[in-house]
This record gives structure tokens, sequence and C-alpha cells, in this order.
């Protein structure tokens, strides 16, 4: 490696020397006190890795001497010094890592290359789903159903485990990938041996899931990319990034008695989505630092991707520390910690303030109660307000549930010639359904679940012990849940479970119902389970429109639950309270959310604990000791884990599995490329408005029997019951591709906006699924385009929406904007991104789908424009520019190649093979 700038330079720590790249020996060039503090750590990555190609001296004097005004236009090559994964998107990487085994060896190549260089672990949390809930047997039951469901997949990982080097597996039933994390794998600052000399340098990470940003909360730069870019980090090639802007937000005060530090994210969430951060880092600083505690720093930089920046990071300082001892780490890697930081002038330092791109601020004590929905997490509802919110959100549903009824009766009445009034339409909005021998009136806005979920607040003690006391004091009073209403809980790791027995709340939670499902991330990502059959068939009956109160970071349409079309994220003290309320349709700033054994309104601030109450028990009951236990053998797992059978062997044994099959992205694959082409004779696959997610592309929930992806697995022998979910068989592509843009609540214009999975093919004009219309125009060899609004790919960093989109054969997506992770998976994947210009888009153009479409003056992508031309069924045409967004000259060779996975395949066959 290269040492242009003479930094390298050796720190000791209690007797132990370690060799750094020491940021003070630029000091005479450049002012690095005005860096933030997350350009110091991109500014240590390139001084350690230069080596006169993919990091130069050039690129090295762009960081240290950043502009904060200026827009990025400079690319470098960031190393991650690990990667982090959880199985949704672990099983695709590690498919992805076995194929390319078999396929460097057609290609005359070594497989043994095809091999992590650095730490990669998996956790596996993404499967667990509440099918039992309500009850004390509920974690167990849906552990033996998880591992029942999931036994070809887990057998797959224990493969992988023994078969790649640096490849940890983190069993389930353990927590939450991002917890694990935060609580146990985050080193902060690493140490690795090259040359016979231990190495210290800033901990960074790639997660294959785009809540890795949590870790940012403990001073880890770290963000959430798709798998096959965490795969090449995995094989050792940096990522290519502009450097970015920096967003600076200034915290004053702290939270006032009442509010929660999810109150604060959502606050914080609002404001950032407001400002605009997408593809920048924000960075926390100001003296409300002192009053934040790592937990609520962690549940901040947790939502980064639903405020759209890439990472969301506070410095490392004394609170930084103190978690690391309450967490059992050991004294030996905090001091390393604190005397890398205060050596690299990373310790955070509250009399400089480092220079920003630009900045917020926010008074924490100006923090009120709040919720967001119902169907992004950045829009922010006062808890004084949820009332009108539900019904200002309902009424527009109520009125086309009223056309369709009305419309549905005319059309009965059709033969009679009798008038159809509002008076004669059977009533909707209401059902009564029988639970328990009881009769209950179902209504809109009923909560039908309630969900104490997600990473963003399970980590938080504060939040956790604070909903424990919420049912303590609701119990005393003798409030109980609705019936209605399924409740779970779901801890972000076991530590959870142990500091709420320790302080004597599990039994309360439990009396209300909400026991322990499972460790892992279940409602958030929609692994809810069924609803109860009597409450489905009571919305069924009545149309209702239902709600879900949960914990989590998402809820984006269709992804908590088919049957809930609202769904509001909200602290866990409030998805006790709106458990207890059992609907949406109140104020529960005024309105009792129960009534009292002695007959009494019970309100919300009846049985509200105080901040005092929520620190004392806090005090009482966390300890490292709870850590250090939990995590003492972490990477072993449980009896049922260690009782499936795996196969031996550097090559992986396919056989006839419906989760497991080696794809088809390799099949054919030459050493030579060719140059990126334009593309002529394409048709429309679908036609999107804004912010369509990568839930609506590639959905993880249920798979329906008559969609494509069921009907296929009913050809495979697979019953409906087994179906399990789209997000437990992202290894098999055959799967996968059938489920892309199937979500249930998807809307195609082409379709005058449907809701759900279908297109019109052309010329036909015949309605059937995307799927099946992808098929027919690739035996026709039509190539496809897919077009869509702002925001196209927000959400999970979901490499299957980039993956099932190339199968489906579309060439080119193009969008008003797109999410940062999305459109660099587009990339990844041989799909070109590309983007209207201002004031063009869908409806300005007059874009219908049934258009023939050319794209050219690519140019082999030295363009960062081309012109596509339309041309509709009556002969006539239009044209309008789009930008190309092949952002540097990376993107390109990769996109020339194919995808980055083909690169970096090249690359390791080319190379001489290991003695």
């Amino acid at each position: 490696m290269s040492n242009s700038f003479a930094t390298r330079s050796t720190l000791n720590v209690d007797g132990t020397e370690y060799r750094i790249h020491r940021l003070a020996e630029l000091g005479d060039r450049f002012d690095l006190g005005r860096l933030p503090y997350s350009m110091k750590i991109l500014l240590e990555n390139l001084l350690r890795c230069e080596d006169g190609v993919s990091v130069t001296k050039a690129h090295i004097e762009a960081v240290a001497g950043w502009e904060a005004k200026k827009a990025p236009d400079t690319e470098i090559a960031f190393m991650p010094a690990r990667v982090v994964l959880q199985d949704f998107t672990g099983v695709p990487c590690v498919v992805d890592l076995a194929a390319m085994r078999d396929a460097v060896k057609q290609l005359g190549g070594d497989p043994k290359r095809i091999n992590p260089l650095i730490p990669s672990e998996l956790v596996i949390d993404h499967s667990v789903q509440v099918d039992v809930f309500g009850k004390p047997e509920a974690l167990d039951l849906n552990g033996k159903i998880e591992f029942e469901r999931n036994r070809e997949r887990y057998s797959f990982l224990r493969w992988g485990q023994k078969a790649f080097d640096n490849f940890k597996v983190v069993p389930p039933n353990t927590g939450i990938v991002h917890q694990v994390n935060l609580e146990h794998l985050a080193r902060v600052v690493m140490t690795r041996e090259v040359d016979g000399v231990l190495e210290a340098f800033p901990d960074t990470v790639f997660g294959t899931d785009s809540h890795t940003t949590m870790i940012n909360g403990i001073g880890v730069l770290g963000w959430g990319v798709g798998g096959i870019e965490a795969e090449a980090a995995m094989l050792g090639q940096p990522s290519s990034m502009l450097i970015p802007q920096v967003v600076g937000f200034r915290l004053t005060g702290k939270l006032p008695e009442g509010a929660t530090a999810t109150d604060l994210v959502l606050t914080v969430t609002q404001m950032l989505r407001k400002h605009g951060v997408v593809g920048k880092f924000v960075e926390f600083f100001g003296k409300g630092l002192d009053h934040l505690p790592l937990a609520d720093r962690a549940t901040i930089a947790n939502m980064a991707p639903e405020y759209g920046a890439t990472c969301g990071i506070f410095p490392i300082d004394d609170e930084a520390l103190a978690y690391l001892r309450l967490s059992g780490r050991s004294e030996k890697q905090i001091a390393l910690v604190e005397a890398y930081a205060r050596a690299q002038g990373m310790w955070r330092d509250p009399s400089v303030e480092a220079e920003y791109s630009s900045v917020l601020e926010l008074d924490m004590g100006e923090v009120k109660p709040s919720l967001a929905g119902p169907k992004r997490p950045q829009d922010r509802v006062l808890l004084s307000d949820m009332k009108q919110n539900f019904r200002d959100s309902l009424a527009p549903m109520v009125a086309a549930r009223d056309k369709a009824s009305l419309q549905a009766a005319a059309f009965a009445s059709e033969g009679g010639g009798t008038a159809v009034g509002n008076d004669q339409v059977e009533a909707k909005g209401r059902a009564t359904i029988e639970m328990g021998g009881e009769k209950i009136d179902l209504r809109d806005g009923a909560v039908v679940i309630a969900a104490i979920t997600s990473c963003t607040n399970t980590s938080n003690p504060a939040v956790m012990l604070g909903a424990g006391l919420v049912a303590r004091n609701a119990v005393k009073k003798g409030l109980k849940v609705k019936p209605w209403v399924k409740t779970s809980l779901g801890p972000g790791s076991l530590v959870v479970t142990d500091y709420l027995k320790k302080a004597g709340l599990m039994d309360d939670l439990e009396a209300l119902g909400f026991h322990v499902v499972g460790y892992g991330c279940t409602t958030c990502i929609g692994n809810s389970g069924p609803l109860p059959v009597e409450v489905s068939a009571g919305i069924a009956q009545g149309e209702l429109v239902v709600t879900s109160v949960l914990s989590g970071n998402r809820n984006f349409e269709g992804r908590v639950h088919a049957e809930v079309k609202m769904n509001y994220l909200a602290s866990p003290p409030l998805v006790v309270a709106y458990a207890l309320a059992g609907s949406t349709d109140i104020d529960l700033t005024s309105e009792p959310l129960g009534t009292a054994k002695d007959g009494s309104p019970v309100f919300l601030k009846d049985i509200w604990p105080s901040s005092k109450e929520i620190s004392a028990a806090i005090a009482d009951t966390v300890g490292p000791e709870m850590f250090k236990a939990n995590y003492a053998d972490v990477f072993r797992g449980d009896s049922r884990w260690n009782r499936i059978e795996s196969p031996d062997g550097e090559a992986y044994r396919w056989d006839d599995s419906t989760y497991i099959k080696n794809p088809p992205y390799f099949d054919g694959m030459k050493m030579e490329t060719a140059p990126i082409q334009d593309i002529h004779g394409a048709r429309l696959l679908g036609v999107f408005g804004d912010s369509i997610t990568t839930d609506h592309i590639s959905p993880a929930g249920s798979i329906k029997k008559d969609s494509p992806a069921g009907r296929y697995l009913q050809s495979r022998g697979v019953q409906p019951a087994d179906f399990n979910s789209y997000g437990s068989r992202r290894g098999n592509d055959d799967v996968m591709v059938r489920g892309t843009f199937a979500n249930i609540r998807i809307k195609n214009l082409m379709l005058g906006g449907e809701e759900g999975g279908n297109t019109l093919h052309q010329p036909s004009g015949e309605k059937m699924a995307i799927y099946d219309a992808a098929m027919k125009y690739k035996e026709e060899g039509v190539p496809l385009i897919v077009v869509g609004g702002k925001e196209y790919g927000t959400g999970s960093s979901r490499d299957w929406a980039a993956k099932g989109t190339l199968l489906l054969g579309v060439k080119a997506v193009i969008a008003e904007s797109f999410e940062r992770i999305h459109r660099s998976n587009l990339v990844g994947m041989g799909v070109l991104p590309l983007q209207f210009q201002d004031g063009d888009g869908v409806k300005e153009l007059g874009i219908k789908g049934d258009e023939v479409l050319e794209i050219t003056g690519l140019d082999d992508g030295a363009s960062r424009t081309a012109k596509v031309s339309a041309t509709r069924p009556d002969g006539s045409k239009f044209s309008f520019e789009v930008d190309v967004l092949l952002l540097t000259p990376k993107e390109v060779e990769y996109f020339r190649h194919g995808g980055i996975l083909h690169y970096v395949l090249r690359q390791l066959a080319a190379a001489p093979k290991a003695a």
C-alpha cells in the first residue's frame, strides 16, 4: 500500500502497540478541525487503502480538503471493515457466492477465491412469524413452526458457515440483527494483523438491511447496501461512491416529561425528509447530546432510511464508552476505542463545531407525543391529532367503498328496472363477530394488530420498560386489551426479556396478552401472521378499514398485513395504550381508553409512567452481566439449530429445493464483455406513480394461492399452508421472479390505478399478471421498460427488487427520482436507471403504457443523458430527454460487464490460481 502523506504511525494502549494512519500528520496542509466526524472516518479509510489505483493521492486530497457546500462530483472507493447480513437478504448472498464458485470454475478460475475476505456475520432474525400469540407457549410454538418451515434454508446456511472463511452465523431466537450488532458485534475500533503488524482502524460496516444505520448511534460508520454490493465487499471489492455532503443536525435541550425517544425520532424523520437528505450523510451534534442516552441515539440512527439519508451518525464520547461497558465489552477494547478516538480527533469535543453542508436544529424540549402514518414513516401525527388523522384518511376509502357498493347493487338489480339508492346498499364499515362466546361490534378504525416489535425501539430500555410500566398500571386498574386485538412482543434480544423479568414487568405485559412471540423482526417486516379467523371474517363482511399500531419503522401499504389498510408507528408504551383502547378512532389525550374496576373512566395520563420511574427501572435492572451471559456463546445456537443436517464440501450440492436454487445470472457467461447498447422496440411492463417501494416491487410477506408464485409452488407439490413467505424464499429465483411487482397494493396506472400485480400486454391489450406478460414478451423477443414517479425504490435495501426486475426482462427503469440503495442495486444487476428531467413525468408527457419506446444516445455509458422516443398506437410520436444515472466511471464499468457480480467474477477468474 502507498503512503503518500507519511501518516503511518503507532499508538500504544496499555502496553499494546498498534499501527495507525494518524490524521494529525495532514494538519500542516489541511484544516482537519473543520471536517465532520464522518468525513474523518472516510479520510482514514482512504489513507489506509491507498494503492495508487483505486485510491490515489488525489482522492485523499479531495476528502481532506472537503468543500461543504460543493455538490458531490468526486468519486472515491470506500472499503468497509466488515459486513453484517440478515437471513432474508443474507441467504441470496450466500446462494450467489455458491453459484459464483461454480461459475468461476467453469471460466477456468479458482473456486477458492470466492470467499469472504473481511469479517461477515449473518444474523437469522427475519424468519420467525407471529402464528401463535397471547399465550405462554407462543415463543416455543412459533420457534417450532419456524424451524419446520425453514429447515432447507437453515441447512444451507450451516453449509455456508463451514464452507466459507470469515463467515459466521448467529442462529435463530437470538435477536434482531441491528440490535445484536449494537449489543455485541460492533467493535467501534477494529484490529487486524497485516504482514505481522497489528493495525487499529475505525469499525465501518456494510449491511444487507437498510437499518444497518442503527450502528451509527455508537459512532460506527455504516449503511445499508444491496446484497450484490455486500457480496462485492466481502470479496474485497471497494464500493464506488461520490464524496457526500454532510447535513449537521444540532440537538439542544432534553426530552420533556411524557415524550419518548420514538417521539423524538419521528420528529427528526419528518424534519429531515422535508429538508431533503437523500444521498447525504447526516451528523448529529450539539449540547443536547449531553442528555441523549446511547439507546436514544441508536433509535435516531436506525431510521436514517426513513429520513432518506445514507447514514445518521453520532460521534464517540463518554456515553458511547459507557454503553460499551454496560453491554459487556472488555476493558481492553474500551481503552482502545477511547485512545484511538482521541488520537485521531474523532472524540466528541462540544467546544468545536465542524463545518456542514447545511444545518438543522431541534430543541428536544419541544418534542410532543407522536405517531406516524397511516402509510409512511415520515408522516408524523401528534397524538392529539390522531383521531382526526384517522378520519381524514378514512374518508376517501369510505367514499370508494360506498361507490363500489352502489355499483354492485345497481348491477345486481339491472334486470328489475328498480332505482337503487343509498338506503338499499348493505351497511359497510361495521360487522358483528363472535369471540369467546361474546358478540362484538367491530368497526372501521379497529386496532387488530398491536405489536411491540422492530429494532428501532426494542433496543431501547427506556421505551421497553416504559411499556411494561404502562401495562403494570393498566392491570392494577383492571383494564384489559380488546378481544379483537392481536398482541405480540418481539424483543430485539434476549437481554430485553431478562431486564423486563428482573423488573417484574413481564407478568404485567403477559396479563395484557403481550407474550414473547419470538426474537426477530416480525410485524415490521410483514411477518405478523394470520389474524383470528373471526376478525378476518368480520373485516371481509363489513369491508372494514382496520388498523395496526406497531413500534416499528416501516408502515408502507401492504407491508404489515394484507387485511390491514392503515398502519401507525408508535412507541411501545403507546402500542399498549392503543391495544387497550382497541381503536385509532379515539383521542387518547382527552377520551378514556377504558374503564377501571370501580367503573370510573381511565385516561392515558392515569397509567403513563414518569421519566423518573423509567430511569429508576433502568438503573435497577439493566447491567453488563445480562449481555455477557446472553452473548457468551452466540454463534452456537440451540438444540434445534444443531440438529439440522447440512452437506460438506467447498461446492454446494444443489438439489430440487423450492427454497435454494442455483440462480441463472451466470448462465452462458463468457470472459468477454460487450458495449452498452441502445434499446429498441421496447414495451412498458408497468407505469407507476410516486413512492413505489421495494415492498411494492418485491414483497416479503405472504404468497397468495392464485398468484404466479403460488401457482408455481403448487405445481411443485407445495401446499398453500407451507408457502411460507416471499422473504423466506429469496434463495429461489423461480419464486422470486414470479413475485416481482406482485404486491397486492401496487397500482399500475396502465389499469387506471387498479390494485394488484397486473398489466396490459401490448399490442393485444390483454390483462394478465405482470410475470405472465413478461414471459410472453420474452418469447416475442421484446425488451421491457418500467416507468415510475418520485422516490422510486424507497424502503428496505432489497436486492431482489433489482434481481427480479432483471429476470423479468426489464432493461431500464425511468423514474422522477430514485432512492439511493435501489438505484445502486439496479446498476449492480445491469438494469439501467434513467431519470426524467425537471418538469417531465408520466402525467406531463401523457404516457399511457401502450407506446413503443426507443432509448438512444447512451454512447456506451459515456453520455450523461439519453433520448427516449415513443410511438403511440395511432402512429403519433413524442420524445423526451432523460438523465443516465450511471454516476461514476466504476458504475459504467460494472454495467458494461452486466453487473457488479459479473465484473468481480471475471476479475477473479482471470487471476492465477492459488498454489
